[in-house]
């Protein structure tokens, strides 16, 4: 049995539904961290000192942050699937999935956080004038790495595309004006529309 534990309002936890479903794994979601709480309990805090989600229970085994999980459940269920065995191919997408958590992440999380969980009247336009200008960029960066291939990592569905893609759920929800990138617009399309991605890739922010 799989567990995990973690509101579906929270990016992390969205890379990992999305990673269930890829694999067609049976699981059990408990909601917690928000206003569902359960993170800062003893019992809780012992499995996850961090206190935040997801925490992934597999049969026992007990992982937290996100794409470490999304690796791992790849690597241990995907069965060739999602974690391409060229090693260099693996590394290439480990590369990405690390590159939207230190960078894409940082630049647009301040545009989120502003638009959808700080009120309309507290919302700081410079600050997301700031986040606009530092994401911009790093969209245009992908565009240009889409160029000849379908996916971030050749022409598979790869453990690269899904926080990318859950990282690109959360910017195209808000109320921003999106510039056409002919490549990133395709893949974009194509993920979206994967059956996994309902439910996920499809849910209003919050």
């Amino acid at each position: 049995m799989i567990r995990l534990w973690g509101r579906l309002s929270s990016i992390n936890v969205r890379k990992v539904v999305f990673t269930l479903r890829l694999l067609h794994l049976p699981f059990e979601r408990i909601d917690a961290g928000g206003p569902f709480g359960i993170v800062c309990t003893p019992e809780y805090l012992a499995r996850n000192p961090n206190a935040l989600v997801p925490l992934l229970d597999d049969d026992g085994f007990e992982l937290w942050e996100s794409n470490v999980i999304v690796r791992y459940l790849a690597a241990r269920h995907g069965d060739g699937l999602l974690y391409p065995a060229d090693l260099q191919q693996r590394f290439d997408a480990e590369r990405w999935m690390d590159w939207q958590q230190t960078t894409l992440n940082g630049a647009g999380r301040e545009a989120f956080i502003q638009f959808v969980r700080t009120p309309e009247a507290e919302r700081s336009a410079d600050r997301i004038a700031q986040s606009v200008a530092a994401t911009e960029p790093l969209w245009d960066l992908l565009d240009a790495q889409l160029t000849g291939r379908t996916h971030m990592v050749g022409n598979d569905l790869t453990i690269a595309d899904i926080p990318i893609a859950c990282e690109m759920h959360r910017w195209r929800g808000l109320p921003l004006d999106w510039r056409a990138r002919p490549n990133l617009d395709a893949w974009w399309d194509r993920v979206r529309r994967l059956p996994a991605a309902a439910g996920v890739l499809d849910l209003p922010l919050s």
